[in-house]
């Protein structure tokens, strides 16, 4: 008996799934691209660049010492 509930649960919350998949396909609206987007600042240069300057970023973070706590007790 638990078996064939468990079973019909999932029926159903596949069903609710399956409607609302549908639902949000067929709305036809497609999310604006970076083109259309106002306010959106374009990465300049190539993605090796790109990853060097993140690299030299994360080091020079890596690099800063982390503030001692007081102690004070």
């Amino acid at each position: 008996m638990r078996a064939v509930f468990t079973v019909l649960g999932m029926v159903v919350v596949l069903a609710v799934v399956g409607v609302l998949a549908k639902k949000q396909l067929g709305a036809g609206v497609a999310p604006k691209g970076a083109e259309s987007a106002e306010g959106v600042v374009v990465p300049a240069g190539t993605p090796q660049q790109q990853v060097q300057q993140f690299q030299k970023a994360a080091e020079s973070a890596m690099q800063q010492p982390r503030p001692m706590p007081d102690e004070t007790k």
